[in-house]
């Protein structure tokens, strides 16, 4: 019992060690599907396909006019601007850098004349830290509603990469940082430090936009939440980061920009079949590059469409563990009066019923049971009644049998 319980709570004390829940978190994620309406969101991927025109959408591409599937031309951005403010969007966001070569240059023009008719545009920029924190910067505005310690945001006193100046003048910037000590495919920054202000992240800034709301309105708790108004909640660790459902993606539609190029053309000339892309309209549309190695992790899409719909992974309490392991110690004395088989057997059937059970949580209500405490405490058990004497002093006495007298 001493052992259970000085066990699990190392175990709780010790962040390094908690950390190892995410795996079993991957596992309930990958193995689920995600619930609730689709998300108001859609991804055009651009740049991994030639593109076709829309007179002849079965003849064969065209060699491109760039080399190498990385390079996305400002002629190309222009064009899908152009095809998606036809359906109205909301929100347009760019992932990636905008920064075109020399050679693209004279195309830079045709890119910004289709930019200024955009009602919103967020364009993603990178952040860095200066060797001199006292170099002059630009000035970023932050949220002036903030409470908490700001020491463990993610911190930055300069802007890295940006795009080019003239499309920076009618855009808003999306920083679009994935530290690689606080973010992986599970956790995603909503929240960066810049120069003592606290600033939001690319997902976060794409909602605000979609929501018109401004840094005025936003209260934010660091360990606890991001209050929106409408009583919207988004729930933050101390480091600003969120907990997310990579299958959340799954909730945002995706198109290349070939059929969106397809679906202008015969909207243009009143075909239904072009009817299904009105749903554009009041959406972010979210444009990102796969085929450039400088690209982001897909991870955006599903943070979004997560903040969208309000579909958060939320922990359960850990009033729940300490009962889990008030449970096991309690258990731990009792174990000897059972045989070693009935107590594997019994552990089998637990793991097998609580991976179900956290398996239907975490689809329906994205309620996230810990696994690796649980389940390695019962395991701990198991592996120790080997080690533990067997009594039989709780065995129904068999009774005795006396002789006759004789006679």
């Amino acid at each position: 019992m001493t052992v259970v319980l000085l066990a699990g709570i190392l175990f709780l004390r010790e962040p390094r060690l908690e950390k190892t829940e995410d795996v079993f978190l991957r596992w309930l994620l990958q193995n689920s599907e995600p619930t609730g309406p689709n998300a108001p969101l859609t991804v055009i991927e651009i740049g991994q396909e030639q593109l076709v025109s829309p007179d002849n959408p079965n003849a064969t591409p065209a060699a491109p006019t760039h080399v190498g599937a990385s390079a996305v031309s400002p002629l190309e951005m222009a064009l899908f601007l152009q095809a998606a403010l036809d359906f109205r969007p909301a929100v347009i966001a760019f992932e990636n850098v905008l920064k075109w070569r020399e050679r693209d240059e004279a195309q830079e023009q045709v890119f910004l004349d289709q930019a200024m008719r955009a009602p919103r545009l967020l364009l993603g920029a990178e952040l860095a830290s200066a060797a001199d924190p006292d170099a002059p910067s630009p000035e970023i505005a932050g949220f002036t509603h903030v409470t908490g310690k700001r020491s463990e945001l993610a911190e930055f006193s300069a802007i890295g990469h940006q795009p080019v100046e003239d499309v920076r003048l009618i855009s808003t910037a999306g920083f679009v940082n994935l530290p690689n000590d606080i973010a992986d495919d599970l956790h995603v920054p909503l929240l960066f430090r810049y120069r003592g202000e606290v600033i939001p992240s690319f997902p976060l800034e794409a909602l605000l936009m979609w929501m018109h709301v401004a840094a005025d309105d936003v209260k934010i708790r660091l360990g606890s939440e991001i209050a929106l108004p409408e009583g919207r909640r988004i729930p933050i660790a101390a480091d600003g980061t969120m907990t997310i459902a990579p299958h959340m993606a799954r909730k945002a539609n995706r198109m290349s920009l070939n059929e969106l190029l397809l679906a202008a053309q015969q909207r243009d000339a009143g075909e239904k079949s072009a009817a299904q892309f009105d749903t554009l309209r009041d959406q972010i549309v979210l444009v990102r590059t796969p085929a450039n190695p400088l690209s982001p992790p897909d991870v955006f899409a599903a943070t979004i469409a997560a903040l969208q719909t309000n579909r958060f992974v939320h922990r359960v309490s850990k009033v729940f563990d300490v009962v889990v392991l008030i449970a096991a110690a309690a258990l731990a004395v009792m174990l000897r009066r059972f045989s070693r088989v009935n107590v594997a057997l019994s552990a089998i059937a637990f793991s097998a019923g609580y991976c179900l059970l956290a398996l239907g949580l975490i689809a329906r209500w994205q309620l996230w049971l810990p696994g690796v405490l649980p389940l390695g405490v019962i395991w701990l058990l198991v592996f120790a009644s080997p080690l533990l004497p067997h009594t039989r002093a709780f065995r129904t006495p068999r009774a005795t049998t006396v002789p006759p007298p004789i006679a």
